[in-house]
């Protein structure tokens, strides 16, 4: 009994690491999906990098503008407005700090993007070189 047990069970283990080395090494649809998808992650990568440099420019001129307007409130007196621009001008000073992350983090994520998409089509060069058949 416990021998057709163990039997058995080795059987399945056989069988399961034999189909796994009998499977082909690579899709090359699948291949040419995720160069697809590492192409469109690239383009959606560099359009947000261009919106955080927009969004850092656009708070630059509101933290100038804002300092401006401080300086202003203070030289005339009028503390209340000083106040309120003081904390603008606190906030527009955080949005850039944020924004430049921002930038930085896409910055990054486009170059892995990039270095995914190279990956990809020498993958499948070395694949077309080795005789897989290339399907358009």
């Amino acid at each position: 009994m416990r021998r057709r047990i163990l039997g058995a069970v080795l059987f399945v283990m056989a069988s399961l690491v034999a189909f796994g080395q009998t499977a082909t090494p690579s899709d090359t649809g699948a291949d040419r999906k995720d160069a697809r998808q590492d192409v469109r992650d690239t383009r959606k990568d560099k359009r947000d990098l261009r919106h955080d440099r927009r969004d850092m420019r656009n708070d630059r001129t509101d933290l100038r503008k804002d300092r401006a307007d401080l300086r202003q409130d203070v030289k005339n007196g009028d503390m209340k407005d000083a106040a309120k621009d003081r904390r603008d001008f606190r906030h527009d000073a955080r949005d850039i700090h944020k924004d430049k992350r921002d930038a930085h983090k896409d910055r990054r994520d486009v170059r892995a993007d990039r270095r995914d998409v190279r990956s990809d089509r020498r993958d499948r060069r070395v694949d077309r070189s080795s005789g897989v058949p290339r399907h358009r």
